[in-house]
């Protein structure tokens, strides 16, 4: 198996991989603007059919290609996606339904 990833290849380049993410995070943010408001995560957050979850799937795919087709670049998964959490984080586009999100049983938890 061959080295794909940019990362990988040239890990010293931190400045390309840095403009990568940066541009990654931004074509997120881009993509997002397309759909509705998304739900944050529902009422099952393991639910691979939930509208979030299929959206991550097809947008990290997209993010993939366009990487290659802009930069001659092939990011690693991790890459990808950070930048796409990243983008969810900035993004206006997500609600979160309000107490579903944090675990009852951890001590800080309201």
């Amino acid at each position: 198996m061959a080295i794909r990833y940019d990362l990988w290849i040239s890990p010293d380049n931190i400045e390309r991989h840095r403009a990568v993410e940066a541009d990654l995070e931004r074509y997120f943010i881009a993509r997002f603007a397309d759909y509705p408001h998304i739900r944050l995560f529902g009422d099952d957050p393991y639910d691979y059919d939930a509208p979030f979850n299929r959206l991550y799937d097809v947008l990290i795919a997209r993010a993939n290609d366009y990487c290659e087709r802009e930069w001659g670049y092939v990011p690693t998964p991790i890459q990808l996606n950070q930048a796409f959490f990243r983008g969810v984080a900035h993004s206006n586009k997500f609600l979160r339904d309000p107490g579903n999100d944090v675990d009852p049983d951890r001590p800080d938890a309201h």
